[in-house]
């Protein structure tokens, strides 16, 4: 018994110490063309995040804005960092410093209020326009005509400190493959509309994030360029963080 046990600790360890490493190399090995891995780091301690750096991960997305400033404070500062959450406008000073990438922008007045920390901090900052493709009351998004509305209007016109990238979608909670797919498929020809209408000359935009882990082959043959993948490679989450 004690042999076993022995031996059942040991493979606990190496599962527990190679974990995260190995499943970080297995997703980049298996996302192909354009799309890129972000690994979305919400509620993971910082030792999680500092493994998936050494296996040279650089992307990463939070979805609460106090905890991603308080781990880019305490990680290496060529990471990248993504913020895919709902993103609450009294919270945005605290990522405006740094965050590469807002994927979550669902109303003109988050676009204002993220311009005006934009200015405090004197930069431009990337953003993608959440669009509801799931049609789900827990999902937040703009939806198709509300994102034309938002990109024709004056105010919009206006933000010189804000660049739309691209477009972010979450696809439905289902089984249903062909039903996801004609999700993706939807915000992909989303993105080639408003490509060729609005930002024809803008090379910047570029960008479709969509995908987690239990679709993100289909996402990568609809055309994604950011794969966001989370409890697949760090584990199951810890929701008791308020931040």
């Amino acid at each position: 018994i004690f042999k076993f046990l022995l031996t059942f600790a040991k493979v606990r360890k190496k599962k527990k110490d190679m974990s995260i490493r190995d499943n970080i190399l297995n997703y980049n090995n298996k996302i192909t063309g354009n799309a890129r891995l972000i690994a979305v780091s919400k509620t993971k301690p910082i030792e999680d995040l500092q493994e998936a750096y050494e296996a040279g991960q650089r992307l990463f997305g939070e979805n609460k804005a106090l905890e991603m400033r308080d781990k880019y404070l305490a990680l290496p500062k060529d990471i990248r960092w993504h913020f895919i959450g709902h993103l609450q406008t009294n919270k945005i000073k605290y990522i405006a410093p740094f965050v590469e990438l807002i994927h979550s922008v669902d109303s003109l007045n988050l676009l204002t209020q993220i311009n005006k920390e934009a200015i405090k901090n004197n930069r431009v900052i990337d953003c993608l326009l959440q669009i509801d493709i799931a049609h789900e009351e827990t999902k937040f998004g703009l939806d198709d005509d509300s994102a034309k509305e938002l990109l024709e209007s004056e105010e919009f016109s206006q933000l010189k400190n804000i660049r739309i990238c691209g477009l972010m979608g979450i696809g439905s909670i289902t089984d249903d493959k062909s039903k996801t797919r004609q999700e993706f498929k939807h915000l992909r020809e989303l993105f080639n509309c408003f490509k060729e209408k609005y930002f024809a000359d803008c090379d910047y935009f570029s960008e479709i994030s969509m995908g987690m882990s239990d679709d993100f082959e289909i996402a990568i043959e609809e055309g994604a360029t950011y794969i966001r993948i989370g409890s697949s490679i760090f584990g199951a989450r810890d929701y008791a963080s308020k931040n």
